[in-house]
């Protein structure tokens, strides 16, 4: 008898497609239009005992160091039930159903019964998850962490921006876990970065991830939100990690961290994330113009192009105003590159 697949695939059509791993259910490929959206290491280990270096592991039931058994717990490193096969749903999105149950390997470490459904569906440009998290037990309460240990790809992670925690206080794993608030509007990376943003609001945007397009992270019942890179030097200290490929990863964690759930008996624990690459606006490119029939110099193109920048910002602030294209229908009279 053929050995049971180690993955499973999600199609959607038009080069969208999400792989998973049945080890930890870890999703290893998200591609939208044949773009790969998430970093895996070259030298991650598929030996199916160590955690998946990169795409989306599970984290669950311990964050970080663990006495009772592997680091970041077991939930991204023992091998899950398909519990509903890929399956085409009336909207053409795809659906896939996993499960975890309690076993003796869970039990040796952690001795609680418990059950995990994992739902994921694979749409246009997004990818959902939704986690469900029970306890079977009538006596006896547990309590746990959970995390979706993201690595998104990134052309240059020192050009990212993550949106949304302004004003967030953050434990710095880098400086023996002191408090912290953040100041900035914007996150970026300039040095190994290893924070648990605390009590985050439920939307975050990453800019600049692949072809220099934006991310959208959608969060519910994940108060918490990690940012994770290990710079120059902790690279070297990962044996499945390269020690040049930090600038091309970001992670950006959704997760319940910084405080455990307490699950009684009898319960279940929701959360969800929604990660989406919005639509790219059209460029708008303007140079050497001529407006009612007259060019207008090189010598005064600059000039222009920096007034009608500013025109279009002023009505649509998120619009690129790069040289290549004209953009007819927002002035009465139309312009007209002759000279680009």
């Amino acid at each position: 008898m053929a050995a049971p697949t180690s993955v499973v695939v999600l199609d959607r059509g038009n080069n969208t497609t999400c792989t998973i791993n049945l080890h930890g259910a870890t999703v290893v490929s998200w591609r939208v239009n044949n773009q790969e959206q998430l970093f895996v290491s070259k030298q991650a280990v598929f030996d199916g005992k160590k955690g998946i270096r990169g795409g989306i592991p599970f984290v669950f039931p311990q964050f970080g160091l663990w006495a009772f058994g592997p680091q970041h717990g077991f939930g991204r490193i023992v091998r899950w039930n398909l519990e509903k096969s890929p399956d085409r749903l009336p909207s053409g999105d795809m659906e896939v159903i996993f499960s975890l149950m309690d076993n003796e390997l869970t039990r040796s470490m952690w001795n609680y019964p418990f059950r995990i459904t994992y739902r994921l569906i694979l749409r246009e440009k997004e990818l959902h998850f939704n986690i469900g998290v029970y306890n079977p037990s009538k006596d006896l309460s547990f309590s746990f962490n959970l995390l979706l240990h993201t690595y998104f790809k990134v052309p240059d992670v020192r050009r990212c921006q993550v949106t949304g925690l302004h004003g967030c206080t953050y434990i710095d794993k880098t400086r023996d876990n002191a408090v912290f608030q953040e100041g900035r509007e914007s996150v970026t990376i300039s040095e190994w970065t290893d924070r648990i943003y605390q009590n985050t609001p439920q939307e975050h945007i990453i800019t600049n991830v692949v072809s220099g397009r934006k991310m959208r992270i959608q969060k519910y019942n994940f108060p918490d939100t990690v940012v994770w890179n290990p710079w120059v030097e902790k690279s070297k200290d990962i044996s499945d990690f390269g020690d040049d490929e930090y600038p091309n990863m970001i992670c950006v964690e959704s997760g319940h961290v910084s405080s455990p759930v307490v699950l009684l008996p009898g319960t279940a624990f929701e959360a969800s994330q929604i990660l989406q690459r919005p639509a790219a606006t059209a460029p708008v490119v303007i140079s050497s113009l001529a407006v009612h029939g007259r060019g207008v110099p090189p010598a005064q193109a600059s000039a222009v192009h920096r007034q009608v920048s500013c025109c279009l910002r002023d009505i649509q602030p998120s619009l690129p105003v790069q040289p290549s294209l004209v953009l007819h229908h927002l002035f009465p009279q139309p312009l007209i590159l002759v000279n680009n």
